[in-house]
């Protein structure tokens, strides 16, 4: 997963040690990375590139970003988050792209999270009451579903730890912070993702050949 603002402390909570910033602000608070261009508006080349060198540092298996319509709320953010992961995922493993950033990595899986127009639930309701749009995928969007109830009190720590969305009724931490304890878990205790393909697997049965 990427972040693109100031140091991020839901990732601490989830114990996913320090981020790892691509240095931009947020599209609805340019103060997030004073100086910076905001995600949305930097050269995507940059961005990619940004990423990539990351990526073949850590070399992830696996890398998670958000979904192409913005993950339910449409967030622009979001949806650049999704942009910059496909391109940079791929390109991690081809040496001759961002040759600068380090030797070539490809990591074997791409994970987007998203939410289907079945899955939404309670939550639709929830975001039409403060006047927010719903923008789930359809069901075929989704490969795969997890459920992460043993891990619900941690994941609700690491949405606790953004006080600023929090403390507001409008954004979905407040949302989520104002239910009750059961509706709230009830929400979060499933994840969905869609898995786009992130280059050649050697052995997939779905690729082609002459």
């Amino acid at each position: 997963m990427i972040t693109s603002l100031r140091p991020w402390p839901p990732v601490v909570r989830l114990g996913a040690g320090p981020p790892r910033l691509l240095g931009y602000g947020d599209a609805r608070d340019p103060e997030a990375a004073p100086g910076e261009p905001r995600l949305v508006d930097a050269p995507l080349d940059q961005a990619v590139g940004r990423l990539v060198a990351h990526i073949r540092d850590f070399r992830p298996e696996a890398v998670v970003t958000h979904d192409a319509v913005g993950q339910l709320t449409g967030h622009p953010d979001h949806r650049r988050t999704h942009q910059i992961a496909l391109l940079a995922v791929e390109a991690a493993g081809l040496a001759h792209l961002y040759p600068e950033a380090g030797e070539p990595r490809q990591s074997t899986a791409l994970y987007a999270a998203t939410h289907s127009e079945s899955g939404v639930g309670r939550l639709g309701a929830l975001l039409a009451r403060v006047g927010k749009s719903v923008q789930a995928a359809s069901g075929a969007y989704v490969t795969t579903t997890v459920g992460v109830s043993p891990w619900a009190e941690v994941k609700w720590r690491a949405v606790l730890a953004q006080r600023g969305e929090v403390a507001r009724e409008r954004p979905l931490p407040g949302i989520l912070a104002r239910l009750p304890a059961v509706e709230r878990d009830e929400i979060i205790r499933t994840e969905s993702f869609t898995r786009p393909t992130p280059g050649p697997v050697p052995g997939d049965p779905h690729r082609l050949t002459a």
